[in-house]
């Protein structure tokens, strides 16, 4: 499958190639030089509608891993004119498959409060400029499916951890929304490799969470649906033990 990634040189970008250069043909595209590729490499504005147009022609897929958190102007022209652009492009030359990312921002206050939290709970972003960025990205995704017939698969990933590193948490329970590059990386496959018609509607959210004791979310779906499983694990971070005296 010819396979093109938008963002690629991002935090997640390298791990994503990693795991699908085996099996597929990637176009990788960032604002920023890369530094060493063996794939086809392209500086690409996301922000640009004809320059994500020109190298999504000949493609079968687009992983859209582009990001901006903090800048007001930046993040609105990535995350939500970004999407916009994704999905112009995908009508344009008729891409079924379209893979977007970006945090948990349909939970909203909900994180606080409830558990079990699974992404098909109707959204409920917030105000942050990031969370309520990707919402809008994510808004513009669905409106292209009702109409044109190109499925979007968009994974929420929380905090980038290490399994091995226990100093951010002390003993008790914490309930984060937490996975490893590793981990978060093999998700693409999986939304690569699933029959489009298996999935419930042509705009999906996903989970990408791993397993961890009582936490407030669930990666069921993502299970389900795509039949991806977390590798990694993080059960040493909640394991106490406690003495009792004699």
């Amino acid at each position: 499958m010819n396979v093109l990634i938008l963002g690629g040189n991002g935090l997640l970008g390298p791990y994503a190639i990693d795991v699908l250069s085996l099996n597929h043909k990637l176009r990788i595209t960032d604002i920023n030089d890369f530094e060493s590729t063996n794939h086809e490499y392209l500086k690409v504005d996301v922000s640009n509608l004809k320059e994500v147009i020109r190298v999504s022609d000949g493609m079968d897929a687009i992983i859209n891993l582009s990001v901006v958190r903090r800048d007001r102007q930046l993040a609105f022209d990535v995350n939500a004119r970004g999407c916009y652009n994704v999905m112009a492009a995908a009508t344009n030359h008729g891409i079924k498959r379209v893979i977007n990312t970006g945090p948990p921002f349909i939970y909203g206050a909900r994180s606080l409060t409830h558990f079990n939290l699974n992404p098909d709970v109707p959204s409920s972003s917030g105000t942050a400029l990031y969370t309520c960025t990707k919402s809008i990205g994510h808004e513009i995704c669905k409106v292209f499916t009702r109409h044109h017939p190109i499925w979007v698969m968009t994974m929420m990933f929380g905090s980038f951890r290490d399994p091995a590193d226990h100093s951010e948490f002390g003993n008790g329970l914490t309930t984060s929304f937490i996975q490893t590059y590793r981990d978060a990386a093999r998700v693409f496959r999986s939304a690569l490799e699933v029959d489009l018609n298996t999935l419930p509607s042509r705009c999906e959210l996903f989970n990408v969470c791993s397993d961890v004791p009582g936490s407030k979310y669930t990666n069921e779906k993502t299970k389900r649906l795509l039949g991806w499983y977390p590798e990694d694990s993080f059960v040493k971070r909640w394991i106490r033990i406690t003495e009792y005296p004699n």
